[in-house]
């Protein structure tokens, strides 16, 4: 047997998940380009965060400041937060502002809370310990700050315009419809109300959208939004196949948000493959929402008819989502107000089989894929190989992509 090793269990202690396949099969890798780029040392983060980009030093800028507020993103993002905030911390202390001005605020947008086990995972033990640490709520204490070109109406967390130095930690990475996150996200939708967010997530997108920062509706609505926010410091990071940080851009808002996608088409930049009867697409940092690595995959299966194998250990489960998340059978009337109206994903006609391969079962996140008979959810991973050994012999095509939630195909 040969063996493949996918990164795990991002949230959870990461470690290596080695996968055995036939030697028979031939098996390509397409990782991302900046895959295995060593993490950056804490004296790095703590340089970049001392010299940030169009902006005075963080210390200078905070002097005379009231309240502050740092803004992060939640267990559905890779950024290691616990890294960069003690350096932002430093910085205020210096600058002399207390403890109890500060506060965090963890960007959900219309995902659910987090609890204080997960926090800490995101700000550190030390950190939740000293600090006021907040979960956003969209449904309520959001406050109107402006109305973007595209007619949406913006509404922000209170707490976050209430403060008067806004810093915000993300990561600028591939993003399912919004081509890259960071950079605006972590305003809208992270800590936008939910009506802000329905207006921006049901915005029509066309597939050259998609593939293209500079004309994607949605991301310029973000943007906009983002600007009535008035963030005085921005971080986004830029993270090898493990999550660690490798490169940090920290400044003034649209310079951060230059300068970090240039690198990011370059670092996240896969191959894409064609005409596979295999493919293992495994979702890390985004293995709580293993479903949206699925688009870019499905094109490398064979059109002759093939299977694909989505590999997302989560722990946790599949995060809970608001505005699209699956409640129950209330799915018409009132409950749908402020709700996207998803319907059934019905799988490619040439795709044999998706097969879910989750070592902590659960099959709520599976139910809304068409027909049934196209899907597996699987936790033994011998299970898995006896059904793809019944439908491919000696000399089956492979294509696994290890990062598959932080690749660009690019545009």
């Amino acid at each position: 047997m040969q063996k493949i090793v996918l990164p795990q269990l991002a949230w959870y202690g990461p470690k290596e998940l080695v996968l055995d396949l036939p030697d028979s099969w031939d098996v390509e890798i397409c990782n991302i380009a900046g895959y295995n780029r060593p993490a950056l040392s804490a004296d790095q983060i703590r340089d970049a965060i001392a010299r940030p980009i169009d902006r005075p030093p963080l210390r200078e800028l905070a002097k005379g400041k009231k309240d502050v507020v740092i803004i992060f993103d939640d267990l559905t993002r890779g950024t290691r937060s616990a890294d960069i905030i003690p350096h932002i911390l430093e910085e205020l202390a210096q600058a002399g502002i207390e403890d109890n001005n500060i506060k965090l605020i963890c960007g959900l947008g219309a995902h659910a809370p987090l609890s204080r086990i997960d926090l800490a995972k995101k700000v550190g033990e030390d950190v939740i310990a000293r600090y006021t640490v907040y979960n956003h709520n969209a449904f309520d204490n959001c406050a109107y700050v402006g109305t973007t070109s595209y007619g949406n109406k913006v509404h922000i967390n209170s707490e976050v315009v209430d403060c008067d130095l806004k810093i915000t930690i993300g990561s600028m990475a591939p993003h399912p419809f919004a081509v890259f996150s960071g950079a605006g996200k972590i305003i809208l939708p992270a800590v936008s109300s939910i009506e802000t967010i329905l207006f921006n997530h049901t915005m029509p997108l066309t597939d050259e959208m998609r593939a293209n920062w500079d004309i994607n509706v949605r991301r310029l609505d973000m943007e906009e939004a983002s600007a009535f926010a008035k963030v005085d410091v921005m971080v986004d990071c830029i993270m090898n196949m493990w999550g660690e940080t490798v490169s940090l851009y920290a400044g003034a808002p649209v310079s951060v948000r230059e300068a970090a996608i240039v690198e990011a088409r370059k670092h996240y930049l896969a191959r894409r493959t064609e005409d596979k009867d295999i493919v293992i697409t495994n979702a890390y940092t985004k293995a709580s929402e293993g479903a949206v690595v699925l688009r870019t995959s499905f094109g490398s299966v064979s059109k002759r008819g093939g299977d694909l194998v989505l590999v997302a250990n989560a722990p946790g489960g599949q995060v809970s989502h608001y505005l699209i998340g699956s409640w129950g059978h209330c799915d018409d009337g009132e409950c749908r107000k402020l709700r996207l109206p998803i319907p059934d994903l019905e799988l490619p006609a040439h795709l044999k089989h998706l097969i879910r391969y989750n070592e902590y079962p659960e099959i709520s996140s599976m139910r809304r894929f068409k027909p049934k008979d196209k899907v597996a959810a699987m936790s033994n991973w011998g299970d898995v190989l006896e059904l793809l050994e019944k439908s491919h012999r000696d000399g089956a095509k492979v294509v696994v992509y290890p990062s598959a939630d932080i690749q660009y195909f690019g545009s």
